[in-house]
């Protein structure tokens, strides 16, 4: 028998019920006596509802979900896949009519020839209302005591609140003054774990403590369980969880009995009277028990605010109301006196921490460029020839500096200008590569020196500046230039504001627009629709390997790029795009920053990428810097754009306009770091200050989270006296990857090691997978930059030869990672389809769901 027809008669006896019940209000309710005909003239529409509503609600709550879908199938519904709600409603709207119960005829079967019985239910019906009736007017008047015997408790606590609170005071006194005498000190060894042992270090010291709440927060050595969200946590004891737990026993025991002592005799009788017996402790605990959780909250809040030293002289007063009183209201005077004493020294160190960093950072951030200097600004969209005119200027030039916001860039135009018989060296952090007789460089715009002099300076990318982590590069290399003529590359966005910054000095504006317009395509893409020229962009290393691999095994040859991967691997598969030896690519949005490749359309696989923070919607103008890259004038005339979903939303951003740059990014400069230490002598006062400085209008700080992380390593060790606090800063502020923990460990090694003077520990190379070959290429990149710093140029050489293996090591097993590469379970690691859009098998899941449907049995 299935639960539709076990539940029919169980919905037919609560029908019976409720049409009972319906008799006895309706009856009930007239003073006239009606007749059975009357009443079903009156209720027939609702009487013959109840039915319907029962069975509905009954059917709807107790068939599961499984017989629900048997019986719509039995009815010619498809419900594979659909919704649980659209299941529910048309469940609902079947089994509506199924066999209805007449109601009608059962009251007729028993009151119709019955006048007899009809006429006993009404005396029945009639009783029971007026008992109904006189017991809610007693339920009102012990409702309006009892709202009397709350208001005068109230007025009761609240007028004796001070009694209270002076014989809590000197409760806890005592129970200080033996805590104190008697307990020892607890510590524990950070990071704070509840499985490590308390360490006894001392006894516990009164002249440590100013305030009450400051002793509250010593651990008692004890351990406490709670509560969250249902579920069970332990921690360890604190002498406010301690205190909180006596005073509410005190005051439970206290404030009933001196309650009770003082109940008036008026309410004592109205009491007896309403519940024939005595109010008792008892009572009032039940009925007011929350009254006393109130007075414990207030006189703990009370007593945290107290000196310490004013309770435990009372430890050993003998308890009267009017002494106390008077010690009480000394002891407030004095520690308003005392209150005012640190409210006026607060005000003046935070008037002397103001005048310091108006001294340290007032100036530090105001735009100054030189006025003999002369700007040139390209502005325009993404692959429209904005590089190529600046670096045509700086080729021609005498000398000149080419600032890139990749180490890649800085490669392809050190590359290009040597190709083009312009002697060029490269300087990124992690490398230096000196061409003999070079007068230009190609450097990464972290590398930039403001004292060096140029004919040309090339800014590239301009628009980073709003960047809040390495915008401050940009602000730096754009107000300090110092060279006849400085071309600044950007996005329209950072129009005004360049014009805003270079205010005063004479600029030169060249606009660009792209010769190849757009074209978004209106049908949805596919995988099966990829076409030479298609660049497919994704946002994940993962998912760049996946669909490289379905391209290859479908017969495309593909390049892939993505943001770890190293820039030669990167230049490599570049190249075998550009040679035509691939026809297709695949990346990530590193694709979108300044590398001109021949691509026909771009594709995007995606249309949300994970910021480090959370899964969003791609920006507007992620989407054009990626979109811009398609089309190549001469080869393809026509960009176009494609899109897997949201085509209509996705065009919108392309046509957005702009929004402009506002505010540009500020980080410590050298200037700072001489005027802090006129006052101070450690990194971490200058985080703090950092922390509170508020950056002058139109800018916004750099967060330096990286650098507080690893400076929170060494702080306090020989490492911080070991250097100044611009090489320590210097250390912190390297470029690496810190939220590798493997880097993060050899940052720190390398950092022991040099202020030990000792030989710096070598970066492990790993070479077991695709991941270990990337992060031993960034372990040796980290190498370098310490090397670097530290002037070990020849070593650098080594290094960087051996960094160059490596990236060859990751060209060949990229190769062969995409040739093996197969979607897997991520549960029991068996292959999946290429199109399945599930991460776990089918086997997984099916057990994972008899897992599942055998536990909800088990709690039934």
């Amino acid at each position: 028998m299935g639960k539709l027809e076990e539940i029919y008669p169980i919905a037919i006896d609560q029908t019976k019920q409720k049409l009972m019940e319906d008799i006895n209000a309706y009856l009930g309710r007239n003073e006239m006596f009606r007749s059975y005909q009357e009443y079903l003239e009156d209720r027939k529409h609702f009487i013959e509802q109840i039915w319907t509503n029962v069975w509905i609600t009954k059917a709807s709550n107790d068939v599961p979900k499984k017989e629900k879908k048997k019986y719509l199938k039995m009815k010619g519904y498809e419900t594979e896949g659909v919704d649980k709600k659209i299941i529910n409603k048309l469940f609902r709207n079947e089994v509506r009519d199924v066999e209805p119960f007449d109601v009608v005829k059962w009251l007729d079967g028993r009151f119709a020839h019955e006048p007899e019985l009809w006429k006993d239910k009404y005396e029945y019906a009639r009783e029971l209302h007026k008992q109904r009736i006189l017991k809610a007017e007693a339920e009102q008047k012990q409702q309006a005591f009892i709202f009397q015997l709350q208001k005068w408790v109230d007025d009761y606590l609240e007028k004796n609140f001070l009694f209270i609170f002076l014989k809590v005071r000197h409760y806890v006194a005592k129970q200080l003054k033996k805590d104190l005498q008697q307990n020892p000190k607890y510590g524990y060894v950070e990071p704070f774990r509840l499985e490590e042992r308390l360490v006894d270090t001392c006894q516990l010291n009164p002249n440590d403590y100013n305030r009450v709440a400051e002793f509250f927060e010593e651990l008692t050595g004890g351990v406490q369980s709670s509560f969250d969200w249902g579920k069970r946590t332990f921690a360890y004891e604190t002498y406010f969880d301690f205190y909180e737990k006596v005073l509410l026993g005190y005051i439970y025991d206290f404030v009933p009995n001196l309650v009770v002592k003082e109940f008036p005799n008026q309410l004592e009788e109205e009491y007896a009277n309403f519940f024939q017996g005595k109010f008792t402790e008892a009572k009032f605990l039940e009925w007011f028990d929350h009254e006393c959780l109130d007075i414990t909250d207030e006189c703990m809040q009370e007593l945290e605010e107290e000196y310490l030293s004013d309770l435990l002289t009372l430890a050993d007063l003998p308890f009267d109301e009017k002494v106390h009183q008077e010690r009480l209201e000394y002891d407030q005077a004095e520690r308003e006196r005392r209150k005012e004493e640190e409210r006026i020294e607060f005000e003046r160190k935070q008037a002397e921490e103001k005048r310091i960093m108006e001294d340290i950072f007032g100036r530090a951030y105001i735009p100054s460029v030189g006025t003999n200097l002369r700007y040139v600004l390209h502005i325009g969209e993404t692959n429209t020839g904005k590089t190529h005119h600046a670096l045509s200027k700086m080729k021609a030039a005498e000398s000149g500096l080419y600032l890139a916001p990749l180490r890649l860039l800085a490669l392809e135009v050190y590359d290009k200008l040597n190709a083009d018989g312009v002697p060029c060296s490269l300087k990124t952090g992690e490398e230096e590569k000196i061409v003999a007789g070079a007068t230009h460089i190609s450097s990464t715009v972290e590398m930039f020196h403001e004292k060096d002099y140029y004919d040309v300076i090339v800014i590239d990318e301009a628009q980073m500046l709003a960047d809040k982590d390495r915008g401050f590069s940009w602000y730096r290399a754009i107000t300090n230039a110092k060279a006849k003529e400085v071309h600044i590359i950007g996005s329209w966005n950072i129009k005004d504001m360049l014009f805003n910054l270079l205010e005063g000095v004479e600029i030169e504006l060249h606009e660009y627009t792209r010769d190849t317009p757009l074209e978004v395509e209106q049908k949805e893409f596919e995988l099966k629709h990829t076409k030479k020229g298609d660049a497919l962009i994704c946002f994940s290393r993962k998912r760049v390997l996946e669909t490289a691999a379905k391209l290859k095994r479908s017969g495309h040859s593909v390049s892939m790029i993505y943001g770890s991967m190293p820039p030669e691997t990167r230049k490599k598969q570049i190249e075998l795009f550009n040679s035509g030896e691939t026809k297709v690519v695949v990346a990530t949005d590193a694709i979108g920053m300044g590398l001109n490749l021949p691509i026909r359309r771009i594709v995007f696989l995606e249309t949300e990428k994970f910021d480090g923070t959370r899964r969003r919607r791609l920006t507007s103008q992620e989407v054009k810097q990626i979109a811009g890259r398609a089309g190549r004038k001469g080869i393809y005339d026509i960009g176009k754009v494609a899109f897997t979903s949201d085509i209509k939303y996705m065009n919108k951003l392309l046509e957005q306009t702009d929004k402009p740059v506002e505010t540009f990014a500020i980080a410590p400069t050298s200037t700072v770091f001489e005027r802090f230490q006129k006052y101070f002598r450690d990194l971490g006062t200058f985080f703090e200050l950092w922390e509170k400085f508020d950056p002058p209008k139109g800018t916004k700080k750099a967060s330096l989270t990286e650098e507080q992380d690893l400076y929170e390593l060494i702080s306090g060790t020989p490492i911080e006296t070991r250097f100044s606090m611009m090489e320590l800063y210097g250390f912190l502020h390297l470029p690496f990857a810190s939220k590798e923990p493997a880097l993060v460990r050899q940052w720190l090694d390398t950092m022991i090691a040099i202020a030990d003077d000792q030989e710096l520990p070598e970066p492990r190379l790993k070479r077991k997978g695709l991941e270990d070959f990337e992060l031993t290429y960034k372990a040796i990149g980290l190498h370098l930059l310490f090397l670097y710093r530290l002037g070990r140029r020849t070593e650098a050489v080594y290094w960087e030869r051996v960094r160059e293996e490596i990236s060859d090591e990751v060209h060949v097993y990229l190769r062969d990672e995409v040739e093996n590469f197969r979607k897997k379970c991520k549960r029991c690691g068996k292959p999946l389809p290429d199109d399945s859009p599930f991460s776990i098998c089918d086997d997984c899941f099916q057990g994972r769901y008899r897992r599942g449907h055998r536990n909800s049995k088990k709690w039934a």
